[in-house]
C-alpha cells in the first residue's frame, strides 16, 4: 500500500481490493492474522447464529433483550444497508468511523502478506474492537454457511440455527441437508445448541448431537402458541404466557423469537433476564429493511427478502394486509440467487413491476430481471430502468393514495431506498 487511507471510505475501498475474490471460505488465512494480532478468546459468553433467513432477526432480538436487562452487548451483523458501521455495534449504537479505521489499521499492520477478503477485513475489525470494552455477550451473526465462515474464527457457547432454505448454492451446496451441514459447522464440542428450524435437516440433527453438550429443539424441547391478542413460550423449565407481539412480521419471525428466548433461557444461570424485562423489550423489537412498514399515501414497504422462502413470506405478509389500491413493486436482485423461483413466489401478489439495476459487481442486469418477469407471465406491466433509484422514481409517480409499493430482492436495492427517503425528509 502506498497511502495509508486517511477516513473510512478510503478504507473501504482499501479492504475491498486486498483480494482476489470476494468470496474465499475457510479459516486458515483468519487464523494467521488473528495470531499475528495477538487475538484470544473472550471473557464473557458468545452466541453465533447461522441460517439461511432469520438470523438478523434473531440476533436483534438477542441484543435488545440484553440491551433491555441492562447487559453490555456487542453485536456483529452483516451485510449492512446503509452504512458500514452498522455492522459492529456496541450497546447497541454503531461504532465510530475512528474506531473502525484504528482497527482496520491495525489489522492491516499486522497481517503482512496475508490476503484477506473483505469480509474477512471487517470480521476481524469487529474482533478488534469488541477486545477494547469490557463486555457482558458477545452476538455474532454469521455472513455464510458456518463451518468456514469468518465469525466461526472463535467457538460459541451458544449456537442458534435458524430457519434453512436454498441460497448460495454455488458455496454450500445444492440441498438442505448440505447446506445444513454447513450451517451446523458453528456447533462446537461441548456448547449449547439451539435449533428454532421447525423442520431441521437430518445433518443438523446429527452434528449437534454429536458435539453439543445440550442441544434444544423446537417443538420437542421449547414451544409456543399464538392466540388473538398474545402468544406463550415455553420450555422444560420456564413458562412465558400472555407475550406482547413484537414488531417483527409473519409466522417464521415467532419461530425465531422461540429460538432467542431458548438461547436466554439456556443462559439464564451466568446471565439473568426477567420475565418482566422479556414483556418489556418484546413490542419494542423491530428490523429497518424486515417488512418496515412506511405509513403514508401511497404506503411503503421495504423488506430485504433474497431467496425463494423470504420472498414467499414478504408475499404472505402482504396479502394478509388490506389494500384498496395496487400493489407496486421495486425490485432488483445479485445474479447468484434463485431468481426465477424468488419472483414466482410473489409474482400474482403485484400488480406492476418495476426493474432496476445495481451497481455491484454481482448484481442481475435489468434485461435478465426483465426477462424473467416476461416469462413468469405477471398479471399486471413490467417496467425496466437503468438503476434502482430510477425505478422508484417511476413507482412513486405512478402510485396512487390507496396503492402501496414494495421495495425488495437485496440489501442493496433495500439501502438505496432508506438513503432516498432520508435525504427528503
Amino acid at each position: 500500500m502506498s497511502e495509508t487511507p486517511r477516513d473510512l471510505a478510503g478504507w473501504i475501498d482499501f479492504i475491498s481490493a486486498q483480494h482476489s475474490s470476494e468470496i474465499d471460505l475457510g479459516l486458515d488465512r483468519l487464523r494467521q492474522a488473528a495470531n499475528q494480532l495477538g487475538l484470544s478468546h473472550f471473557n464473557c459468553p458468545l452466541i453465533t447464529v447461522a441460517g439461511t433467513n432469520g438470523k438478523g432477526s434473531s440476533i436483534t432480538a438477542l441484543e435488545s433483550f440484553y440491551i433491555g436487562a441492562g447487559y453490555r452487548t456487542a453485536c456483529y451483523t452483516s451485510p449492512h444497508l446503509t452504512v458500514f458501521n452498522e455492522r459492529i455495534r456496541i450497546d447497541g449504537a454503531f461504532v465510530t468511523d475512528d474506531e473502525l479505521c484504528a482497527a482496520f489499521a491495525d489489522i492491516n499492520s499486522a497481517r503482512g502478506l496475508i490476503p484477506l477478503t473483505y469480509f474477512e477485513f471487517a470480521t476481524l475489525a469487529a474482533f478488534v474492537v469488541f477486545l477494547r470494552y469490557e463486555l457482558d455477550i458477545i452476538l455474532l451473526e454469521v455472513g455464510l454457511g458456518g463451518r468456514l465462515d469468518a465469525t466461526n474464527l472463535f467457538p460459541a457457547d451458544v449456537a442458534l440455527i435458524t430457519s434453512i432454505g436454498i441460497d448460495h448454492t454455488e458455496w454450500l451446496g445444492k440441498d438442505r441437508e448440505t447446506i445444513g451441514a454447513e450451517k451446523a459447522g458453528i456447533i462446537h464440542p461441548g456448547s449449547i445448541a439451539v435449533i428454532s428450524d421447525p423442520a431441521p435437516p437430518q445433518n443438523v440433527l446429527a452434528i449437534a448431537r454429536d458435539r453439543a453438550e445440550r442441544v434444544y429443539l423446537l417443538n420437542q424441547d421449547f414451544h409456543y402458541s399464538i392466540k388473538h391478542t398474545d402468544w406463550c413460550w415455553q420450555s422444560d423449565r420456564k413458562l412465558l404466557a400472555e407475550l406482547p407481539f413484537s414488531q417483527l412480521h409473519g409466522l417464521p419471525q415467532f419461530n425465531n423469537l422461540a429460538g432467542v428466548l431458548m438461547c436466554i433461557d439456556a443462559l439464564q444461570d451466568s446471565l439473568p433476564v426477567s420475565d418482566e424485562s422479556i414483556r418489556r423489550v418484546l413490542p419494542s423489537i423491530k428490523m429497518p429493511g424486515r417488512f418496515q412498514i412506511i405509513a403514508g399515501a401511497p404506503q411503503i414497504i421495504l423488506d430485504v427478502s433474497h431467496n425463494p422462502d423470504s420472498v414467499a413470506l414478504l408475499a404472505e405478509n402482504l396479502n394478509s394486509l388490506p389494500l384498496s389500491g395496487r400493489t407496486h413493486a421495486v425490485v432488483a436482485m445479485l445474479k447468484d440467487k434463485d431468481i426465477r423461483e424468488s419472483l414466482s413466489r410473489i409474482n400474482s401478489s403485484i400488480d406492476c413491476w418495476y426493474v432496476g439495476g445495481l451497481a455491484v459487481p454481482r448484481a442481475e442486469g435489468v434485461d435478465g430481471l426483465k426477462a424473467v418477469l416476461d416469462e413468469l407471465e405477471p398479471p399486471g406491466c413490467v417496467k425496466s430502468s437503468n438503476t434502482v433509484a430510477e425505478a422508484w422514481e417511476q413507482a412513486f409517480s405512478e402510485a396512487g393514495a390507496d396503492d402501496r409499493i414494495v421495495v425488495f430482492g437485496s440489501f442493496h436495492t433495500v439501502g438505496v431506498i432508506i438513503d432516498i427517503l432520508t435525504l427528503s425528509k
